[in-house]
């Protein structure tokens, strides 16, 4: 299978080596192309280099301790100005955070995504320690960068679980 949907899987280990300015951009501008309710685009990003940021974020969650060891983590972090369109952003930004995922392995890295919303703790030790204003909401937390795991397929496939036409 030569599809990036079956290459990419969680990656928890990273080499120390920096991940390249232009592949970080290519990464971001696939998360914006995801689809969104009303095309609104509910999105920004906080891209995280320096050690000592990483470092903090990798204590605001019992599984983000991977954090430290990446080169890079991105926070997708969600706003929205129409109210009515507010309850679409778990979809939106998920959305926007698989697009990160498959990018971050089609250019060859390993990535791993950590929810961090809705959990009220972990939301508000990423908006109080960066000083976000208090209508951005940090929903995803990704560690990135190159792996010395092997990006091998591994099938997950269950048929079981297809129904057609009825339960």
């Amino acid at each position: 299978m030569d599809n990036i949907i079956f290459k990419r899987r969680s990656i928890r280990r990273f080499e120390s080596r920096p991940v390249e300015a232009d592949k970080i951009e290519r990464i971001l501008k696939a998360g914006m192309q995801a689809p969104s309710a009303h095309n609104l685009q509910p999105w920004e990003f906080l891209v995280l280099t320096e050690q000592e940021k990483r470092d903090a974020v990798s204590k605001m969650s019992p599984w983000s301790g991977m954090v430290a060891n990446a080169p890079v983590t991105i926070i997708v972090v969600g706003h929205q100005q129409n109210e009515d369109m507010k309850k679409y952003l778990p979809q939106d930004l998920g959305a926007c955070t698989e697009n990160i995922l498959l990018q971050i392995a089609y250019e060859g890295l390993g990535g791993c995504w950590m929810g961090f919303y809705p959990d009220k703790d972990r939301v508000n030790s990423v908006r109080e320690y960066f000083n976000m204003p208090e209508d951005r909401i940090p929903f995803s937390v990704i560690a990135l960068g190159y792996s010395p795991d092997e990006n091998r397929f591994i099938d997950r496939s269950d048929m079981s679980r297809v129904h057609y036409n009825r339960w």
